[in-house]
Formats: structure tokens, sequence, C-alpha cells
């Protein structure tokens, strides 16, 4: 056994002796490389920063929280306190938009500068454009989500149609397109 230790140990010799300073080399970068890979911290363990406590937001139905405030004059808006509850991270509101429908006034191409937006319709009805998809008539009971920043439009929606928007994050950047 002694004897096949040996020639185990003269082979190793004469492989470093014909490679001369690679196998050092190739050593020293192995080391280098761990070395780095235990200086940098997996993605698992980096921390995000703490986002603040959200709280309950409770949403009672009165007619006079519909205000006329929002991002379009052709609707009233009735938040439902998501944004204050979450800190931002996210908005939710009922929209009436009010009839009848002007396409003058309605029918802009624009996108919204957000991560995430899903609309529910809860009474009437809505057209829409969507970039991708075409127009689509949304009814009672449709959602639909958009991607960040797809371009889409109202085209026409009945008179007493309500939508229920989330959109994430709360503060966000909307972008009026030629159409």
């Amino acid at each position: 056994m002694a004897k096949k230790a040996k020639s185990r140990s003269a082979s190793q010799a004469a492989v470093k002796k014909r490679s001369g300073a690679k196998p050092a080399a190739r050593s020293t970068a192995r080391k280098a490389v761990k070395a780095k890979a235990r200086a940098t911290p997996a993605k698992s363990s980096v921390k995000k920063p703490a986002r603040p406590k959200q709280r309950i937001a409770i949403s009672h139905h009165r007619e006079e929280d519909f205000k006329a405030d929002g991002l379009r004059t052709y609707a009233k808006y009735r938040d439902l306190g998501i944004a204050a509850a979450s800190h931002g991270l996210a908005q939710a509101h009922v929209i009436r938009l009010q009839g009848p429908c002007n396409p003058d006034e309605v029918s802009k191409l624009h996108f919204h500068d957000v991560e995430f937006q899903m609309v529910y319709v809860l009474k009437g009805w809505v057209k829409t454009y969507i970039d991708g998809e075409g127009e689509t008539l949304m009814k009672e009971g449709s959602a639909w989500t958009q991607p960040p920043k797809i371009k889409h439009m109202i085209l026409d929606y009945s008179d007493d149609v309500e939508l229920l928007e989330v959109i994430l994050p709360a503060e966000f950047r909307t972008v009026e397109l030629k159409a």
C-alpha cells in the first residue's frame, strides 16, 4: 500500500513539473472567487428596507364620497382609503364615469407608469382599446389588468358605469399620447 501512495505522489509531482505554474495560478484564482463570494452576501440575505406597518382600511358606501377631483374631468372618484393605509403601496377607488360619453373628451390614448393596474366593472359597461388587445366591451362582472405603460383608452361607456380600480403604487405618472 505504501508503494501506491508513493506512485501517486510521484505522478502528481510529474504533472506539476509539466504544467509549470498553472496549478498554482488556478488555485489562486479559485481562492479569489471563493473569497469574493463569501464577501458578497447572497440576494436572499440582503434585507430590503422595512415598509411601514399597514393599517386596516374600512370604507362604507356614501354618495357624498364621490368627488370630481381625480385624474379625469368626466369621472367621479370614491377613494377607498388604501393609499393611506398602505403608506402609498397601492391605491383603490370606485370610478363613476359621467354620462353621456363624449368621445372627443374621453378617447385619448395614454399610459400609466405603474407596476400593476386592475379594473373591475361593478355596474354598466365600458368599451376600451388596449394596445395588443384591440377594442373590447367590458360588462358588469368583467375584469382586466393593464401591464405597466401599456397604451390604452376608453372609447365609450354606459351612463351608469362604475369601475373598481386597483393600482400599485398609489402615486404614478399618466402620459397622454397622440392617437
